[in-house]
């Protein structure tokens, strides 16, 4: 059992619902000590940001004793498969990262999209020309895109990154999500990625069938034969279902024993996706997570 955590414990604030500022405060109810926001679009949007807002969004941030653990910069239709739409996302992505270092942050957590099995996949050659070139400017910036695990088993992802030569597009692990999805084992799987993960969240859920990846995450060119039914198993649960903290089939126990193993001091964040009590939940997490202090 993992003993005397000294994690600082991030909350994704947009799951609270209630906007930036009251999410900032409710997390600070809480008993957060940072906190990691979406900012793909919207009043966190890069573009919507000029550089005194971001001074003084840093400040705010900071006067509350807080710190910005990630942002998340997901921009969806997956990842980076298509070479046709990806000169755009790569720019969108640097601009979120710029954003990110203005807030005191050096990681934007992100998915690329399924990395195919076969390396000579044409779709395997353009997701490497683009994390490449993303992974050359973080390293620049001294910062991370980091990764979230499920898609793939953490062998396969471990892998794909060794090919990109260097630490630039990093791992934001999640248990959760490869509990739920491919069935890995998130304890081996921090052993595998420990030269990557920069970032953890901390959540929790089942895996009710075993299922094609593709199915949940989506992959360009791929469609299901029964494609809306499909989406209506996906969408009412299914295939896996997240729960709160201690009510699903990560262990915590072993979980954060392995991040501590390997040396991991960043942020245990908690995201929780789901749910009608979402603040109640959040708040049990923390909790949750400072028994093992």
């Amino acid at each position: 059992m993992a003993k005397s955590l000294t994690n600082k414990i991030g909350v994704i604030i947009d799951g609270f619902g209630v906007g930036i500022r009251e999410g900032l405060k409710k997390a600070k109810e809480i008993g957060a000590d940072g906190v990691q926001i979406w900012a793909v679009s919207g009043e966190m949007d890069p573009g919507n940001l000029s550089v005194n807002s971001r001074k003084e969004l840093r400040r705010t941030i900071a006067d509350m004793g807080l710190e910005v653990s990630a942002l998340c910069g997901d921009l969806g239709g997956h990842g980076f498969q298509d070479h046709v739409v990806n000169p755009a996302k790569i720019e969108k992505s640097k601009r979120i990262l710029d954003l990110a270092m203005d807030l005191g942050c050096n990681v934007v957590t992100t998915h690329i999209g399924i990395v195919p099995d076969d390396p000579a996949d044409p779709v395997f050659r353009v997701m490497q020309e683009a994390c490449a070139e993303l992974s050359e400017y973080a390293s620049e910036m001294k910062g991370h895109f980091a990764i979230e695990t499920g898609p793939e088993t953490a062998a396969h992802l471990k892998s794909f990154l060794d090919t990109l030569g260097g630490k630039g597009v990093a791992v934001n692990f999640d248990p959760a999500n490869m509990v739920m999805v491919t069935g890995d084992d998130p304890v081996k799987g921090v052993h595998i990625l420990k030269d990557y993960i920069v970032h953890t969240h901390v959540k929790d859920g089942v895996r009710l069938q075993t299922v094609d990846p593709r199915v949940i995450y989506g992959a360009i060119g791929y469609q299901p034969l029964d494609h809306q039914n499909i989406a209506e198993l996906v969408s009412s649960g299914a295939f896996f279902r997240e729960l709160p903290l201690g009510e699903g089939d990560v262990d915590f126990d072993a979980y954060f024993a392995a991040l501590q193993e390997i040396g991991y001091s960043g942020y245990l964040t908690v995201e929780r996706e789901v749910g009608d009590q979402p603040e109640r939940d959040i708040s049990r997490a923390v909790s949750f997570i400072r028994k093992y202090r």
